[in-house]
């Protein structure tokens, strides 16, 4: 006890000390009251290890205090604030299922009025351990167990003191940058920054993030909102009267069908057919589809597959995504506020995947979705029901589980599940799968897709039979689309699309080229209603065109709002696809941009390329294509970037306010809403004569065999809901 008591009676010990201390509060933090989707043990180890570097850097400050006393008062300012700033964002989580940013402080009375009458609510007894430290460190010095040590404190040491924690961050950050790659350049969840580098060390990632993006924004003017408007009325496309309105007031159910390639369509393996439902429902009558239908996204992949159905803005250039850059503090005209204000939906997020993943607790706020149900709101007690590499919970689960919220949703709603099964990679049992058998390539991320493939469609096809039992499906128009590639390159850099081609289609491996790869990005579209006319149509289009086609097909005339893609369904809907790395593909060409010298062309329908020299006609149409899709990239990048929306609201709209939305209590909130509604209920439950309809769910999930009540029944909830 005397050496003990020696140790901490010197100045270095002392801080030492408190150091411990603030560690340990911090990995209770982490453990008890963070979702930090930890995946191995290596990822554990960087979480133990990461709150050392900033609390050095940050304790080391003290040092420089020459008088004993000043650096004693110095550490407990530091200790006092480091611990406040810790309960600050156990309570920030709680509540918002994310961490304290910059621009929570900046706009503090925003956050307040959104914790308000939450915040009591949130605590708990067992926070008493992060203040008791205090207490006790203040005991040990009234009754003189620690005593400040008034020598003079070598200027060297501190700064030593300094370089060690430095050193100790540069550890971390290269170690968590080999595990992670691009972990600070493309961050899509705000718990990686936490679960590597700490949460001392998000709040001034954060922080830089944001005075970039404000410096970026500073420069913005109401003139340049001017030249975006001009720019996306002289490109408008008008509604086709044939369709305009066809789904007024229907519900409107969107289904994002992970890493969903338009080749699985039809594809038989083995004798059996990859997608028997999604088969089915691409031939159907009532269905519209398409089989020239591009995927537009960059690096944020499924995030900006989202961005161009939601706000009908393209994704960024590269490296990161506009929900995780842009996203928590730009102003959207998105679907779910256009069709709640122009409408009266309700809407919703269905996700099998924690709610900050691509920060959408946040981003989902400002586009005004009423409610997102992310992996909390499932069961997961069993391990089996989700990915073993943190996916999410598989697609048969997802969907099963959340009738149970669809049903008490105030119809209309407009409401989207993102799938995760197939997303590359997904690890799951073959027993999920029956006896479907996959191929036997030498790459096993191919064969794998397959099976995955197989598993969301007959997911899908029991979400159909339970919409078909409980009558939605006849009053619902059902949208699903492929967000992205499924697959991409193998981990010797080569592509998987040219394996697929040839070693399951038989193409010769020797006339591969960009232009094959380009083929391989169409994905699938699909508009499905009853009273449709339906069939395979072959206009060209992508994903910046779903916007204003599901709104038009609503009865919601887009010519006010701020979207780059065209109706495709309209007489005047442009054909030329962008792709977000500038290139790009017309009925007839496919056309590559070349930086020192002309374009590379080649013909679709023979894939040759063709020599310009000899086809200067086309090289001059094939720059001009070039151009215009160069000006519609940085049209898209300038709204982002500058977040030039909020300097233009169309007439009728009122911008989103984020604080009206609360993703907590979300049980809560719907029957709350339902029994205010009384006999005026539209939900199906209502007019059910408020009777469950998810006995009608039925589903082969083995998951869910010896027990359906993560089907029937939210009391696997707990706390999220009390």
């Amino acid at each position: 006890m005397k050496k003990i008591k020696s140790v901490l009676n010197t100045r270095l010990g002392f801080m030492t000390f408190l150091i411990l201390c603030l560690w340990l509060k911090t990995i209770v933090t982490y453990y008890l009251d963070f979702s930090l989707g930890i995946e191995n043990l290596l990822q554990h180890f960087f979480l133990i290890i990461n709150p050392f570097a900033t609390l050095v850097l940050l304790m080391s400050v003290a040092l420089y205090f020459n008088k004993g006393i000043l650096s004693y008062i110095a550490m407990g300012i530091i200790y006092i604030a480091d611990s406040i700033f810790i309960y600050s964002n156990v309570l920030y989580f709680r509540s918002f299922s994310d961490f304290i940013s910059f621009n929570s402080i900046t706009g503090v009375g925003k956050v307040a009025k959104g914790l308000g009458t939450t915040t009591l609510g949130v605590v708990q007894a067992r926070d008493a351990v992060y203040l008791i430290d205090i207490v006790i460190i203040a005991f040990l010095f009234i009754f003189h167990f620690i005593k400040i040590d008034r020598r003079p404190f070598r200027k060297l040491n501190a700064v030593a003191t300094t370089c060690l924690g430095l050193m100790l961050f540069s550890a971390d950050l290269a170690g968590s940058e080999a595990n992670r790659p691009q972990l600070l350049g493309r961050t899509f969840d705000h718990s990686y920054i936490v679960k590597y580098l700490g949460i001392n060390a998000f709040l001034p990632y954060d922080s830089i993030r944001s005075a970039q993006n404000d410096q970026v924004r500073s420069t913005a003017t109401e003139s340049e909102m001017d030249k975006v408007l001009d720019y996306v009325h002289q490109n408008y496309a008008a509604p086709n009267p044939v369709y305009f309105g066809k789904a007024n007031g229907k519900n409107i159910i969107i289904i994002h069908l992970e890493s969903f390639e338009q080749f699985l369509i039809g594809l038989k393996v083995n004798g059996q057919e990859v997608t028997p439902f999604l088969n089915k429902l691409y031939h159907d009558k009532n269905t519209i589809a398409y089989d020239n239908f591009f995927n537009e996204v960059g690096s944020g992949r499924t995030s900006d597959a989202e961005t161009m159905l939601e706000s009908g803005l393209f994704g960024l250039p590269a490296g990161t995504s506009v929900f995780t850059k842009l996203g928590t503090e730009n102003t959207f005209q998105a679907a779910p506020a256009i069709l709640a204000q122009k409408k009266g939906y309700t809407s919703a997020v269905f996700h099998g995947n924690v709610g900050s993943f691509w920060d959408r607790n946040s981003v989902y706020k400002n586009m005004g979705y009423n409610y997102f149900f992310d992996k909390s709101y499932y069961d997961t007690k069993d391990p089996d029901t989700a990915s073993l590499n943190t996916y999410g919970i598989k697609d048969k689960l997802l969907l099963s589980e959340s009738a149970k919220y669809l049903e008490q949703m105030q119809q209309p709603f407009y409401t989207k599940f993102l799938t995760v099964t197939n997303h590359v990679r997904y690890q799951f049992s073959d027993e999920d799968n029956g006896d479907f058998k996959s191929t036997d390539l030498d790459d096993d991320e191919i064969n794998q897709y397959f099976k995955t493939a197989h598993y969301l469609d007959k997911s899908i096809e029991e979400f159909f039979n339970y919409l078909n039992d409980t009558g939605l499906s006849k009053n619902s128009m059902i949208v699903l689309y492929g967000d992205h590639y499924g697959i991409d390159k193998n981990q010797k850099g080569e592509s998987q699309h040219k394996e697929l081609a040839t070693g399951l289609f038989g193409q010769d491996p020797d006339t591969w080229s960009k232009f094959n790869e380009t083929q391989y990005q169409r994905v699938p579209f699909m508009i499905h209603m009853n009273g449709l006319k339906g069939g395979i149509k072959h206009t060209y289009g992508g994903e910046i065109d779903v916007l204003p086609t599901i709104l038009h097909l609503a009865g919601v005339n887009t010519s006010q709002y701020v979207q780059l893609g065209t109706d495709l369904l309209s007489k005047q809907h442009s054909s030329i696809v962008a792709f977000r790395n500038k290139s790009l593909i017309t009925p007839k060409y496919t056309v590559y941009p070349n930086d020192s010298g002309s374009p590379t062309v080649y013909e679709n329908k023979t894939g040759q390329e063709i020599p310009l020299k000899d086809n200067p006609r086309l090289a001059m149409q094939a720059d001009k294509w070039l151009e215009d899709v160069s000006l519609k990239l940085k049209v898209s990048d300038n709204v982002n970037n500058k977040n030039l929306l909020r300097f233009y609201t169309p007439t009728g709209f009122t911008p989103v306010n984020p604080t009206n939305y609360s993703y907590q209590n979300q049980v809560q909130q719907l029957v709350k809403r339902r029994d205010e509604l009384g006999v005026k209920s539209t939900s199906i439950y209502s007019r059910n004569g408020n009777k469950s309809t998810t006995n009608l769910y039925n589903t082969d999930a083995l998951q869910l065999q010896d027990d359906r009540s993560p089907i029937d029944s939210w009391s696997y909830l707990g706390k999220k809901e009390k």
